[in-house]
């Protein structure tokens, strides 16, 4: 069996755009369910904290505490040196960099992020599964293809009965539309736990007070 941390490297490559195999094409076409079941995950998971390692395309390496609730929110709390944080209020995506007090925001629909943080987006329009040789393992890659300014995101999920859908999210490797690639692994999930709201704010390097 497959490592999960083997898979997730190899979905690096997946995520890059590609044709597949017409005997891929066809498998496709048969694992819909696997389609489905990704999405009962996502409209289950109302809220996920957890660990994560982020490495970009150079091979940096990031850690942190992930926090997750539905619909649209998400923080990305980075460790203390990185003096980084990404916090998504449900309808963008907030950059906030402690260090040159800069903050930067864009629309979550235009990120690959969009894919995990809206539980109603229709999956069989925009996924597709991408064969892992491991029955334990289902991966999901979500692109729209009449916007690939969006970039793409692969999705790696194992299979667990006590996870929200019988699924449980391992992590993602993320394409921007400048080809610069994300890779988070997860580790330490606690899935629909209690999350304040107030988990989303953040405090304006700029000198502007809390923000929400």
């Amino acid at each position: 069996m497959k490592s999960v941390a083997a898979v997730l490297l190899a979905s690096a490559a997946v995520a890059m755009p590609a044709a597949l195999p017409s005997a891929a094409i066809g498998q496709q076409v048969g694992q819909g369910g696997e389609l489905a079941q990704v999405s009962r995950h996502l409209k289950a998971m109302q809220s996920l904290r957890a660990s994560f390692t982020q490495t970009d395309r150079s091979g940096q390496t990031l850690t942190g505490t992930l926090t997750l609730k539905q619909p649209g929110r998400i923080r990305f709390e980075y460790q203390k040196d990185a003096q980084l944080l990404i916090v998504s209020d449900g309808r963008a995506l907030t950059m906030i960099d402690y260090q040159v007090k800069q903050v930067q925001r864009w629309p979550i629909r235009n990120s690959p992020l969009g894919a995990l943080l809206d539980p109603n987006r229709d999956l069989t329009r925009y996924g597709k599964v991408v064969p892992t040789g491991d029955p334990a393992v289902v991966s999901i890659e979500v692109r729209d293809p009449k916007r690939p300014e969006y970039g793409v995101i692969t999705l790696i999920f194992t299979r667990s009965a006590s996870a929200p859908g019988g699924l449980s999210l391992v992590g993602w490797v993320a394409l921007d539309s400048q080809n610069k690639r994300t890779t988070i692994r997860l580790s330490g999930q606690q899935y629909n736990v209690a999350v304040a709201d107030s988990a989303f704010a953040w405090t304006d390097p700029r000198g502007k007070g809390p923000r929400r």
